[in-house]
C-alpha cells in the first residue's frame, strides 16, 4: 500500500474582513493552472466570500456571486480561468462530471465551496480552506491543510508579513 503525502496544516486568525482579503490575495499568489482549492464551512461562514476576493486578487472585475443555485460560474481571467464551484445542492458525487470539473481541473484553478460533496473524486493534490466563526464579532477563524503539492506550499504564504496571527502553525 503507497504511503499517503503528509498533510501540512495551519491555523489562522482573521480578525476581520481585511484579514480575510490578505488571506485570499497570498494564496491567489501562489495558485497554478491546475489547483484545487476546497473552501469549507457552516453556511453564512465567509467561503463565497473568501471566493470573491480570491477571483480579484487574479484581476477579476465582475461580480462574484455565490454559485448556490447554478451550481458553478466560470471567471476567465489574464490567461487563466477560475471555476467557482457550489456543491452544497449536488444529489451525489458523481453530479461533479455534469459540471465540468475534468475541464476545470485540467485548464485552471478550481475554487470548489461543500468539497466534502466531492467524496473520492476530490483531488489528492489540494488546498482545503476550513473557515469557521472567530470570538469577535466578524472575526473567522481559517484552518488550511496542504495536501499533495500544496503542503510546502503553505510556508511560501507568508502570513506573519501580513500581520495574521498563527495558532498553532505546524508548517
Amino acid at each position: 500500500m503507497p504511503k499517503a503525502a503528509p498533510v501540512h496544516k495551519t491555523t489562522w486568525d482573521l480578525r476581520d474582513m481585511a484579514a480575510t482579503e490578505a488571506l485570499a490575495v497570498r494564496v491567489a499568489r501562489h495558485a497554478v493552472r491546475g489547483d484545487v482549492i476546497g473552501l469549507s464551512g457552516p453556511l453564512g461562514a465567509g467561503k463565497t466570500t473568501l471566493a470573491r476576493f480570491f477571483i480579484a486578487a487574479l484581476g477579476g472585475t465582475e461580480e462574484v456571486p455565490s454559485p448556490t443555485f447554478s451550481l458553478v460560474q466560470t471567471y476567465p481571467l489574464a490567461g487563466l480561468a477560475v471555476w467557482h464551484f457550489d456543491l452544497y445542492r449536488i444529489q451525489s458525487a458523481d453530479d461533479v462530471f455534469e459540471l465540468g470539473i475534468e475541464e476545470a481541473l485540467a485548464e485552471g484553478i478550481s475554487l470548489i465551496e461543500w468539497p466534502e460533496n466531492m467524496a473520492d473524486h476530490l483531488p489528492d493534490d489540494r488546498l482545503e480552506i476550513s473557515l469557521t466563526w472567530g470570538g469577535a464579532v466578524g472575526s473567522r477563524c481559517a484552518r488550511l491543510s496542504g495536501h499533495g503539492g500544496w503542503g510546502p506550499r503553505l510556508g511560501a504564504l507568508g502570513f506573519c508579513e501580513l500581520g495574521l496571527r498563527a495558532s498553532n502553525a505546524d508548517v
